[in-house]
């Protein structure tokens, strides 16, 4: 297996679009639900790639097999005023985490983590949050990601 990985762009939109949708059905599904039906997320995801990708406050590297993507990763670059523990207020938000399931184990979550941190860091993100599936926690711990019980969410 010989992995190489490449910083995304638009002409792999489409490609990790689609993978990024596998992924929150399969998070859904571990969870024990079903997506719901009426949420199109292919045209809300282009739109957010395209724009943030152009303005910067969106990374992305992707794990390639030959043609295929095998792993993704992302990291979006937020702004909120500056804190003790983020003077720059500069805060990355990873996402998009997946790695097919064939070539899991193998390291390539650990590779597209570490260059999306490196992202971040060069940006001058003072923070790197992240809401962790129950998968992916062994993998952020081991990287030194701790648990921050303050976090909390409203949806709407």
């Amino acid at each position: 297996m010989d992995i190489v990985y490449k910083k995304l762009k638009e002409e792999y939109v489409d490609a990790i679009i689609r993978l990024r949708i596998k992924q929150l059905t399969e998070e859904y599904a571990a969870e024990g639900k079903l997506p719901p039906e009426d949420v199109d997320l292919e045209a809300a995801l282009k739109d957010f790639y395209v724009r943030h990708m152009a303005d910067g406050t969106f990374v992305s590297w992707l794990a390639f097999d030959g043609d295929k993507i095998v792993g993704t990763s992302g990291m979006s670059f937020v702004e909120k005023p500056p804190y003790f523990s983020c003077p720059t207020g500069r805060l990355g938000l990873l996402n998009s985490m997946f790695t097919d399931p064939d070539y899991r184990r193998r390291g390539i979550a650990r590779e597209l983590l570490d260059r999306v941190v490196k992202e971040a860091k060069a940006y001058g993100c003072g923070a790197v949050h992240i809401t962790a599936s129950d998968m992916g926690v062994k993998l952020y711990t081991a990287y030194g990601f701790k648990h921050n019980g303050n976090f909390m969410q409203l949806n709407f």
